[in-house]
């Protein structure tokens, strides 16, 4: 059962869904699962479809659309800021801390792709996240610094960061925000050296096959200097106790940032890996998605 929802970011008024068992038992209260979208998606896609299945399983979920972007509030549109999405995170757990059918004491968090960073980031110092996962994680602001394994030059980063505050110098002076695509938004933009992830993620987000009127495919370019400056996984040791499961396929090319996670993280802790998954094989592929959402079943189930 999926309902319309909204709650608050302080001013900002974010969009979300809420997914309730069919046969929701509404004398009791349950466990609740929120989940993080990817960066430059939103809660139509991938991450509604993981919280449709666990919804199915017994668990109250809720995804929504980040801050800035999707149905939610906030201006610039598309701006891509660390800081606000795992403050968004946080008032998610607000809302479903006061949910009458929620036990606010049962309450874990699942994020994907780059909420894979910002959900696990918000579980560091949020602890009313009992447990938490992500799937096919990435720390957006390593990969921005870095590039895919390091291939980004920290002359080509200081270029960039140049770039971003001649833009920011423009639009103090009135000029139009200058938006930038994510990913490639067609296939004559693909060549042999674009990274699997992003030839895979034009497949899904540009294509009939997870494409959304909500998700056009652009970001604030001066989001930038505030990915940069971020870093998902400084504390994630401090999240012991409570559990850490990362999630990643092992062909995927990210998978490195799942393996950086644990190896920072404390138990407990664990790295599940699927055979012959890339990154975004995990979104929408069935024989990859199965294993995957039975996991995630399998580690709420025990620890919410």
């Amino acid at each position: 059962m999926e309902k319309t929802v909204s709650f608050k970011n302080n001013e900002i008024n974010l969009a979300g869904h809420l997914y309730l068992p069919d046969d929701i038992d509404e004398n009791k209260k349950h466990p609740a699962i929120v989940i993080g979208h990817p960066v430059g998606g939103v809660k139509e896609q991938v991450a509604g479809s993981y919280a449709l299945k666990l919804s199915e399983h017994g668990f109250i979920t809720l995804t929504f659309d980040a801050s800035y972007q999707g149905e939610s509030g906030g201006k610039p549109r598309y701006l891509e800021d660390p800081a606000s999405r795992v403050e968004d995170v946080r008032c998610a757990v607000d809302y479903l801390s006061n949910h009458p059918l929620v036990d606010e004491n049962r309450i874990g968090g699942l994020g994907i792709c780059g909420s894979g960073g910002y959900v696990v980031n918000a579980a560091q110092t949020e602890h009313r996240i009992k447990a938490v996962a992500g799937l096919s994680s990435v720390d957006i602001g390593g990969l921005f610094r870095d590039g895919f394994e390091g291939i980004t030059t920290l002359d080509e980063r200081q270029i960039m960061l140049e770039e971003v505050g001649k833009q920011r110098t423009k639009e103090a002076n009135g000029e139009p925000i200058q938006l930038i695509p994510i990913v490639p938004d067609s296939a004559d933009e693909l060549t042999e050296n674009t990274p699997v992830l992003y030839r895979e993620a034009y497949e899904y987000y540009r294509t009939p096959r997870a494409q959304h009127p909500n998700s056009p495919n652009r970001m604030v370019f001066t989001s930038i200097d505030k990915i940069m400056a971020y870093s998902s996984y400084d504390q994630v040791d401090t999240i012991s106790p409570r559990p850490l499961l990362l999630i990643a396929g092992s062909a995927a090319d990210s998978l490195y940032f799942s393996e950086e996670a644990y190896k920072k993280a404390k138990e407990p802790k664990e790295l599940f890996t699927i055979q012959g998954a890339t990154h975004i094989d995990l979104y929408d592929k069935p024989e990859f998605v199965d294993p995957a959402v039975e996991k995630l079943l399998e580690f709420f189930g025990e620890n919410l």
